[in-house]
């Protein structure tokens, strides 16, 4: 079954909102790596989803930093599937805006109702749940 692991909040500080949510909820902090043109903070609450704060460099014009909206918001969340290039021409036939550039996975697009969401391969995110 396809499942929602990922949510990402696109912040204008990366360390004072990682800082919040480490010492206000007890997150913890799995990854930080650079992706194209933004750092991603992999946190996690030991449950199942990936919660990434995502901080895009200044003056990036792209797409995907453009998707959401100008400031900070919930930029995106990602549904695990098993097959993505099936998904993705499923996501055409229903006339969903591909985001992404051509060939990138994840593949991130415009949903009906217009809330930007990505589909990714199964073991995309790192398991958080304390329970392995």
């Amino acid at each position: 079954m396809n499942r929602i692991v990922h949510l990402a909040l696109k912040v204008e500080d990366l360390e004072k909102t990682t800082e919040f949510y480490q010492k206000v909820f007890g997150f913890k902090e799995v990854e930080t790596r650079k992706t194209r043109d933004h750092l991603s903070r992999h946190l996690t609450d030991g449950g199942g989803i990936d919660f990434t704060l995502i901080k895009y460099d200044e003056g990036t014009q792209s797409a995907e930093s453009k998707a959401a909206g100008e400031g900070p918001c919930i930029h995106h969340f990602a549904i695990e599937v098993e097959d993505v290039e099936k998904y993705a021409s499923e996501l055409k036939q229903y006339g969903c805006e591909i985001i992404s550039d051509p060939g990138v996975i994840p593949v991130k697009f415009r949903a009906p109702g217009g809330t930007v969401a990505e589909i990714v391969p199964v073991g995309r995110y790192k398991k958080t749940n304390s329970n392995k």
